[in-house]
């Protein structure tokens, strides 16, 4: 087992409309105003940009996104990342009941020095730090989708 690879899938049901959420989703550069732990999002161009994410451990982690799929008749978003972060994240955006039900991918490995020293028995506390985040991400969405 490679203890620096890491796929999360999460769901979160938003109470609004495909459209609404697949908007919210593709404006990366306004995530830190509703998701507490993307801390910041500089655009380099349409298409890259920069990220820093800190959620409940003390480290920040920093990637360069690229858009590989930005599809809003599919209402699928995908991006690369490079940096602490090498892999993928991918956004399918499907209806449920009268909202959306948004289903986040991520498969990536770790590059970050210290977070790959402390693989193996920081893993399950990584992991739950990472839940927490999405937990949040969530409870942001929702509350920025009811604006």
């Amino acid at each position: 087992m490679d203890w620096c690879h890491y796929r999360f899938r999460s769901v979160w049901e938003l109470p609004a409309p495909p459209k609404d959420v697949y908007t919210l989703l593709e404006r990366a550069e306004d995530y830190p105003r509703w998701w507490p732990q993307v801390r910041e999002v500089t655009a380099v161009d349409d298409r890259t940009g920069t990220a820093r994410f800190r959620s409940f451990l003390p480290y920040d982690l920093l990637v360069t996104a690229h858009a590989l799929r930005r599809d809003p008749v599919a209402s699928v978003l995908e991006i690369g990342m490079t940096g602490d972060l090498e892999g993928w994240v991918r956004w399918t955006i499907l209806p449920y009941g009268t909202g959306t039900r948004a289903h986040y991918e991520q498969v990536v490995d770790v590059h970050k020095p210290l977070l790959r020293r402390l693989a193996v028995p920081g893993r399950p506390v990584f992991l739950a730090n990472h839940a927490l985040m999405m937990r949040a991400g969530r409870r942001g969405a929702a509350a920025a989708l009811a604006v």
